[in-house]
């Protein structure tokens, strides 16, 4: 049953919004609108509006706002029918006779059967966990042997489903279960021959419950070897993926209270902290963060830590939950544990309080994205950059906070090293706007085009001895590092030449043309430094030519070592503004390293222009 749409649209009108919400803050007029504090985040200044006008409220400062309605349904924590009512009465408008909807009651009706049937077998394996048979004790002591307390046990209503193809079914029947019943439960599998046997046999049960506290859907983890570790429940009436957080019904006042919320993946990364006195969690449940998980848990809080696990995967989930979070105008924070730790194992190991230390340091969204982004790349590698700046940017685009997104952004730019004003201009105008779609190739193109670097004059005249002089070659390669070259524009020469050395190969056009593929630069040098020639002729002594290389590996490797340091002392300077003496302290260290490397270099380098 409903009220009539009619009658909800007359009451939204006829209620006096501002009368209503004076009930709950002290409202100040100022101008068309009405001012207070908002009520759902702290604040000293009022940002929160009430705008008779058109019926609505908004706050500028955590973006909550809607009706009368909306506005009740947060500060009662209540559905929204009964919000209905309760501003009918503030109103002093009778409530008319709730219409029939067939469907939504179908639905409803169906939903409530299978929450039923869902507690029966709930309650079932919970009694069969505290059983005193062999299969219960195996299930007990897999818990206490992830170090589940007995009352976390009890308080998360863990449970035990034996391993027998009917004996949950046996029960449920013997409530009075229909099979038409059963098999929308999803808590029974149908046979292809008829009939149906249990869904989950042999696991220790997880219950999900919605934000209300009734079990909706189960996992079952297997307790030995086998596949798959999880099972979970299926879609029913009552039990949509993707929009139920685990732990919520436990958490969600702890939530309000602290106005953040630690998001974590699993059952146990969940369990394991809430035990240790950590109450202010939720998880995903395993599943990329949805939209509907994100809206939901944004009636208890606008900012969110995600600690998902440090692994490949983790962090690749913990990007994608970014996403979705910044979409709905949360403030994000990342925390990745050492050694790529979930919560659970970090607290067993580490304790409470240094989780909650790790917590407190925990990055902002950006940083940790841009951490991401630029592992295991070099910035100074045209390529490198421009795939750098393709993977930050949507993390920025979605931001909806124009200012932010801006400071966002310059800072983006900044520490990608994009310093071109025009092309700073373009992405700008390509991520302002959250709805557009960036063109990530065209993207792409242009800061590889802007990071191109000219090759110098040294790598050049080296590449033209190289290419030429197989004595050259042996002299000169075996002592380059990567290093040397890594940074450089034409890197995949350099690297191309070192390969086709070591495997004792021809430098030809077909050679270096197959190695050097797709690179821009080499595309273009390849040709010109063939067709340049030799600077020593067939049968000439060596000495000169061995010395012009000599000068340019040493240019080179000098190069390599200002670059080095110029990091360095960026890097030093990024921690000590970040707090970070810890990081400062060993770049600090790494910086006196290669000074002194440098130095070795300039003496060599004197001296054998003295013995020249």
């Amino acid at each position: 049953m409903r009220f009539p749409q009619t009658f909800i649209d007359d009451l939204r009108r006829q209620a006096d919004i501002v009368r209503v919400i004076q009930d709950y803050v002290s409202l100040k007029k100022k101008g068309a609108n009405w001012m207070a504090c908002c009520p759902f985040h702290q604040e000293k200044t009022p940002s929160f509006s009430v705008n008779p006008a058109k019926d609505i409220f908004y706050c500028f400062g955590c973006s909550k706002g809607g009706s009368v309605f909306n506005f009740v349904m947060e500060m009662e924590r209540v559905s929204f029918p009964e919000a209905v009512r309760i501003v009918a009465e503030k109103a002093n408008v009778p409530l008319p006779q709730m219409v029939e909807d067939k469907k939504f009651e179908a639905r409803r009706a169906e939903a409530d059967e299978v929450i039923e049937m869902n507690s029966w077998a709930l309650e079932w394996w919970e009694a069969q966990l505290e059983d005193g048979n062999p299969e219960a004790r195996r299930a007990r002591e897999y818990i206490e042997g992830r170090e589940i307390a007995y009352e976390t046990r009890r308080g998360f209503r863990l449970g035990y489903a034996p391993d027998s193809w009917d004996a949950l079914l046996s029960y449920l029947k013997k409530r009075g279960a229909q099979d038409s019943q059963l098999e929308r439960s999803g808590l029974v599998v149908k046979k292809d021959a008829g009939g149906f046997y249990d869904r989950f046999r042999g696991r220790v049960i997880f219950p999900v419950m919605d934000a209300q506290g009734r079990a909706v859907a189960f996992g079952g983890r297997i307790m030995g070897e086998g596949e798959p570790k999880y099972l979970n429940s299926p879609e029913t009436a009552a039990y949509t993926k993707g929009r139920h957080l685990y732990g919520l019904n436990l958490t969600r006042d702890e939530i309000r209270r602290r106005k953040f919320a630690i998001l974590v993946e699993g059952y146990l990364d969940l369990i394991i902290p809430y035990q240790a006195g950590v109450r202010n969690l939720v998880a995903s449940l395993g599943t990329a963060l949805t939209p509907e998980q994100a809206k939901l848990l944004g009636r208890f809080a606008r900012k969110v830590v995600v600690n998902y696990d440090g692994d490949k995967a983790g962090v690749a989930a913990a990007k994608r939950a970014i996403e979705t979070l910044l979409a709905e105008d949360f403030e994000v924070k990342v925390l990745v544990l050492p050694d790529n730790a979930d919560p659970d194992e970090f607290i067993k190991r580490h304790g409470v309080e240094a989780y909650q230390e790790r917590r407190g340091k925990s990055l902002p969204h950006i940083q940790f994205v841009l951490d991401q982004a630029v592992r295991d790349r070099n910035l100074r590698r045209p390529a490198d950059k421009a795939a750098a700046v393709e993977e930050v940017l949507p993390y920025v685009r979605a931001v909806r906070n124009t200012i932010q997104k801006r400071e966002y952004f310059d800072m983006v730019m900044d520490a990608l090293r994009v310093e071109e004003q025009l092309l700073r201009q373009e992405l700008w105008q390509a991520v302002r706007n959250a709805g557009a779609k960036v063109d990530a190739a065209n993207v792409r193109q242009k800061v590889a085009e802007a990071a191109g670097a000219q090759p110098t004059i040294a790598e050049q005249k080296l590449l033209e001895l190289l290419v030429h002089d197989k004595d050259l070659r042996r002299a000169i390669l075996p002592r380059m590092e990567a290093a040397d070259y890594e940074d450089l524009p034409t890197s995949a020469i350099f690297r191309a030449l070192v390969e086709i050395d070591r495997a004792g190969g021809e430098v030809d056009f077909a050679a270096l043309s197959a190695k050097t593929e797709g690179d821009p630069v080499a595309s273009d040098m390849v040709p010109l430094l063939l067709m340049s020639e030799p600077l020593r002729a067939e049968g000439e002594a060596v000495d000169d030519t061995l010395g012009v290389a000599e000068s340019c590996f040493l240019t080179l490797r000098g190069m390599m070592i200002d670059r080095r340091l110029n990091d360095l002392r960026m890097e030093a300077a990024e921690a000590e503004s970040a707090g970070d003496t810890e990081r400062q302290n060993r770049l600090t260290l790494e910086y006196l390293e290669w000074s002194k490397k440098q130095r070795a270099l300039q003496q060599g380098t004197e001296a054998a222009r003295a013995g020249s």
